[in-house]
């Protein structure tokens, strides 16, 4: 399998290696930018969810239509008109939106921090539980720390994470360009 990969895609990414570190180059831009300007990037990250949710909700209300004879047209109709007025409020007022979504991205971090710390206590005779254990605290900690600074953070902690992650990505792909031209 491996021998597999190294004859029919090596080559071609061998060969590709400079658009990956032109991509890792514009995204570690792109995250500059949203470094720059983290209440901009928030609004960007929120109005992306909501076209999600807009798209998401009419495509439910469709699927309402298409199975109007079905039991289940009545879910598919709450469901659509759910996802379509969040969407469209996330348009109104996205700085509200953001307070409910960083909300939300806390009680995911706590609750997810917790369950990777029980996890790694369940692992504990095993060698590496300690590194679960650690990611756990780390993803415990940051839920705490945006929960600790909720409302008030809201209006950066979103763009703040857009920016982080296009930073991370870019060089990512910096890194794996540079490898697969060696």
């Amino acid at each position: 399998m491996v021998q597999d990969f190294d004859t029919a895609l090596k080559p071609s990414l061998r060969e590709k290696w400079g658009w990956f570190v032109a991509l890792g180059v514009a995204m570690i831009m792109a995250g500059g930018i949203a470094f720059g300007n983290v209440l901009g990037a928030t609004v960007a990250s929120v109005y992306y969810v909501g076209i999600v949710m807009l798209v998401s909700g009419m495509l439910h209300l469709v699927q309402a239509f298409r199975v109007k004879k079905w039991e289940s047209a009545v879910y598919w109709s709450l469901s659509g008109a759910c996802y379509t007025v969040a969407g469209v409020f996330a348009f109104l007022n996205p700085m509200l939106a953001s307070v409910a979504l960083t909300f939300l991205m806390a009680v995911a971090l706590i609750v997810a921090g917790v369950f990777r710390v029980w996890t790694a206590f369940k692992l504990r005779p095993l060698a590496g539980w300690g590194w679960i254990a650690l990611g756990g605290l780390v993803t415990l900690a940051a839920g705490l720390v945006i929960a600790a600074g909720w409302p008030v953070n809201s209006l950066w902690i979103l763009g703040l994470f857009l920016a982080i992650d296009l930073v991370m990505q870019g060089l990512a792909l910096i890194a794996f360009g540079v490898l697969a031209k060696g």
